[in-house]
């Protein structure tokens, strides 16, 4: 039973026309959102490509869990997780995801950038990150800029 229906027709035509509308959605919006399901399809992708190799479908079997050492264990492992999480909470356009991603995404900077003795060198992937990372803060940036602005348009100063 619908909540309209409880009360007399006439409170209900008198609180739809006071209700305010919802706000368009700018095409800055759609871009963040859209970047941000790119994104979490490629964190997607990278979480398959972990468990691939710690199952031994990828690789020729060569890097299955129990073949790794202990570095490639605890990095493969906790990437595995960490990047089908983040690839949720991106899509899902929620606050949690960009963090899960910069946890994930910093591991990855932190093995192939800070120790590449142990886990090897991949410059692109940390080229890639820090691209998408500065992309990120420039949405941040224009969807602040944005919504100041809707926020000065909508005061009214009285005398």
């Amino acid at each position: 039973m619908a909540l309209a229906s409880l009360w007399p027709p006439t409170y209900c035509s008198h609180m739809e026309s006071d209700s305010s509308t919802i706000p368009k959605n700018t095409l800055t919006d759609i871009l963040f959102v859209v970047f941000l399901r790119l994104i979490a399809i490629g964190c997607f992708w990278l979480g398959l490509q972990y468990w691939s190799m710690l199952v031994g479908y990828s690789l020729a079997g060569q890097a299955r869990f129990d073949l790794l050492n202990l570095p490639w264990k605890v990095a493969g492992a906790g990437l595995a997780v960490v990047f089908p999480v983040a690839a949720l909470g991106l899509w899902l356009t929620v606050s949690w995801g960009p963090v899960i991603w910069v946890l994930a995404a910093g591991g990855q900077v932190l093995m192939y950038g800070l120790w590449p003795q142990i886990f090897g060198s991949n410059p692109l992937i940390v080229i890639l990150h820090a691209c998408v990372a500065a992309l990120y803060c420039i949405f941040r940036i224009l969807l602040w800029q944005e919504k100041r602005r809707r926020r000065q348009q909508v005061m009214v100063d009285l005398p």
